[in-house]
């Protein structure tokens, strides 16, 4: 079933005086065969405000378009529970981030070899990849910033597996920086905070490290102290990479122990909230950074 939203401009007043005034707004629609009427106490409901005393709606759309978590509204339909996997594929040769070398591939048994080995009709293949911890759809720990840093054979599996998730859909943002704003909606306390931006369609491709879209410094202040224990992101980077000497994401979340997992991937097929996303890496002592599969559950 398709989601719907309202696209709209509207004038709230209250009965113990003063207006609000919304234009552009979006909302999420149950349907989309609502009456204004409907449309307005739905407004209502999601700004929280009160003693509303008239809704006057303006240049009003309805278009087929993916829930963003409108708060009161409920999704068009209850989905069956499905796996959603957020993880690029690692193929041989691909860049993830520009500069790093790619991963490499090398039989150490062959299948052919290998059947002198054992009994007809047995046969096996064993290989040795070569590759940089910060290849495909990976998690850093504190290791990777800081000198003595919990390493990834220390990171407490809690706090990677089974995570509620809140994803914020910011597909449409025109900044290229994550404000704190797009988060002030939402409890994100002990959540997997998981950004959409959409530009994972660019992964693999030289667009892909260029002018990407980050979290903004005073986002990241607000997210730690909002108390979120996981912070990811479909771009090349959580910080600006047009800053090549500060790394404020990094610095600041992997020091609060926070972790972070970068060029995820598929998140819009996740609901704004409701869903449950895992990324455990191996447990490999003193290594800070490796791929994941990385993954959402909805239900």
């Amino acid at each position: 079933m398709p989601d719907y939203r309202a696209h709209l401009d509207a004038s709230i007043t209250f009965i113990n005086g003063g207006s609000l005034t919304v234009d552009g707004f979006r909302l999420d629609l149950p349907s989309a065969d609502l009456d204004e009427s409907a449309i307005g106490r739905l407004l209502v409901q999601h700004l929280g405000v009160t003693l509303v005393g008239s809704v006057e709606l303006r240049n009003l759309s309805i278009v087929e378009e993916a829930h963003r978590g409108s708060r009161g509204v409920p999704r068009a339909a209850e989905l069956s529970r499905r796996l959603v996997d957020l993880s690029h594929v690692i193929r041989e040769g691909m860049v993830t981030y520009p500069g790093l070398p790619a991963p490499t591939f090398a039989p150490f048994l062959t299948r052919e070899v290998s059947k002198a080995n054992y009994a007809p009709g047995t046969e096996f293949a064993m290989d040795v990849m070569t590759l940089i911890g910060n290849t495909g759809t990976y998690l850093d720990s504190p290791w990777h910033r800081y000198e003595g840093g919990t390493d990834l054979a220390g990171l407490d599996l809690s706090t990677l597996v089974d995570l509620r998730a809140e994803v914020f859909h910011v597909r449409d943002a025109t900044d290229r920086g994550v404000p704190p704003g797009v988060f002030q909606d939402r409890d994100v306390r002990g959540a997997a905070v998981l950004i959409d931006t959409g530009w994972d369609r660019h992964f693999g491709t030289p667009t892909y490290g260029v002018d990407a879209p980050f979290l903004a410094p005073d986002a990241v202040d607000y997210l730690i102290g909002e108390g979120a224990i996981l912070v990811g992101i479909d771009s090349v980077n959580i910080d600006d990479t047009r800053d090549t000497r500060e790394r404020p994401a990094h610095t600041r979340l992997l020091a609060a122990g926070i972790h972070v997992v970068e060029h995820l991937t598929h998140l819009d097929e996740l609901p704004p909230s409701g869903a449950r996303f895992t990324a455990a890496p191996p447990a490999i002592e003193s290594f800070g950074t490796f791929p994941v599969r990385a993954y959402g559950i909805v239900a």
